[in-house]
């Protein structure tokens, strides 16, 4: 059995879309067949609450994991969605930050628990907290890569570079493999010029790791979480659904030019 893609759904501003966009990528890699795992790293645990998870079927998640040495695989719980699993969030996690301080091997937790683990998954997705703290910083060491969600404003550009930077830094310190999968522009309003805008300067400054696919402001994306849907399954003739499909598209079609190369 291959070794399970793990790759980091990232960006230190909120808002941008990491966790609608962790979710439903995983929702319509899990529709092809694909085995997706989602890691809720987010203290707010939106995407356990996106995929339906009660607050009270939430008793083992990702602290446990990182803490307690509980292997993923017994972490991991089905999610209403065939093919998708997710190991959640519980507020535990919020002291998690302040815990790593002290913890040895600090910035590896996530990675060791990961190859201590069974994954009988062909991805791992983590949905990264809108931070560059300690649990961002073990999700981007345990990644193989990092998707950077973008909302097309004008003050999503500014912090970019930070991001950037860390990747970099942890690519030099501590994981060497660490690649940017692609950049996915989200919240894209065709009827605002600031929107194309921001497209152009981001497919200006990262040229070919923009995905071509751009996720639209859609309501149905925003109304799915409130009814623990991916908006997948929630409405899938609706154009965030549409875009979320092709996205996932775009992924695997990466992905096998990366085998390939």
């Amino acid at each position: 059995m291959s070794r399970a893609r793990v790759i980091s759904v990232a960006n230190q501003k909120g808002g941008v879309g990491k966790t609608t966009t962790t979710v439903n990528l995983a929702t319509a890699l899990a529709a092809v067949g694909k085995r997706v795992l989602i890691m809720d790293l987010d203290p707010q645990g939106n995407a356990s609450t996106g995929l339906g998870i009660e607050r009270s079927n939430r008793n083992v998640g990702t602290y446990d994991v990182i803490f307690a040495e509980v292997r993923v695989e017994n972490a991991a719980i089905e999610t209403p969605v065939p093919n998708l699993w997710v190991v959640t969030s519980s507020q535990d996690l919020s002291g998690a930050e302040i815990e790593l301080v002290g913890a040895e091997q600090r910035e590896y937790r996530l990675r060791m628990a990961l190859a201590h683990s069974a994954l009988n998954y062909d991805y791992v997705l983590i949905d990264c907290p809108p931070a560059l703290g300690l649990l961002t910083l073990n999700a981007l060491v345990a990644s193989d890569a990092v998707m950077v969600p973008l909302q097309c404003e004008f003050y999503a550009l500014e912090g970019l570079s930070h991001l950037i930077r860390t990747i970099e830094r942890v690519k030099r310190a501590f994981n060497p493999g660490l690649d940017i999968h692609g950049v996915v522009l989200t919240m894209f309003d065709k009827r605002n010029n600031l929107s194309d805008m921001v497209a152009a300067d981001v497919r200006g400054f990262f040229g070919e790791k923009v995905y071509d696919t751009v996720i639209p402001r859609n309501v149905k994306v925003s109304e799915a979480p409130s009814h623990g849907k991916p908006v997948l399954i929630y409405d899938l003739r609706c154009p965030g659904s549409q875009a979320y499909i092709h996205l996932a598209s775009e992924v695997l079609k990466r992905e096998k030019k990366r085998l390939i190369a």
